[in-house]
């Protein structure tokens, strides 16, 4: 209750504890083990996931085989399929732990029901929304604007344990170049 309670708090301050427990009541705790899939690609999500240990990507693989990382998600955050769930089509993306996990899963249509009848469940969904635009918005500019050597200095600041926990290949597919190039840039 209290990982739920400051994970709200991220989003807006000061909610009631019937509030936490009615999200509470949405969501079970699963557990996942490192390389497991949690959504597949094409496959028609129902879920939501708040991420209360370690660290899951989403990805895509392109025509020649190769994975792109959209996004790394750490420590509370919220992760979904998102455009798959609002148009109620399959997923463009897996998305899978690169660690051992510890995931809070809730149905994502009774998470809108509760959007439509509860100020404070729209509120919470509307901020989430802003956080996941956000982080996609900061992505795109990043890999528009930013060289490879800076993209990394911004992973490390913004993740600095990340090198120790997932392999260097991720790590270079989420910054959109390739573990050799990783490899020159941390030697320099």
């Amino acid at each position: 209750m209290d990982f739920l309670k400051t994970f709200i708090e991220l989003y807006f301050p000061s909610q009631s504890d019937a509030f936490v427990q009615k999200l509470s009541n949405l969501l079970k705790n699963k557990f996942y083990k490192k390389k497991e899939i949690i959504v597949k690609l094409k496959e028609n999500p129902s879920k939501f996931y708040i991420l209360k240990k370690g660290i899951v990507r989403s990805y895509i693989v392109g025509s020649e085989g190769k994975e792109h990382t959209k996004i790394l998600y750490t420590k509370n955050n919220f992760f979904a399929p998102l455009t798959a769930l609002i148009k109620n089509k399959p997923s463009l993306y897996s998305f899978d732990c690169l660690t051992d996990c510890e995931i809070l899963e809730g149905n994502y249509t009774d998470l809108l029901a509760l959007t439509n009848s509860d100020i404070e469940f729209s509120v919470l969904y509307s901020k989430i929304l802003e956080e996941m635009y956000i982080r996609t918005d900061n992505k795109i500019h990043d890999l528009s604007i930013l060289n490879a050597t800076e993209r990394f200095i911004k992973l490390k600041k913004e993740k600095p344990t990340i090198e120790n926990l997932i392999k260097q290949y991720h790590i270079a597919s989420y910054l959109n170049i390739t573990p050799t190039q990783l490899s020159r840039i941390k030697k320099n």
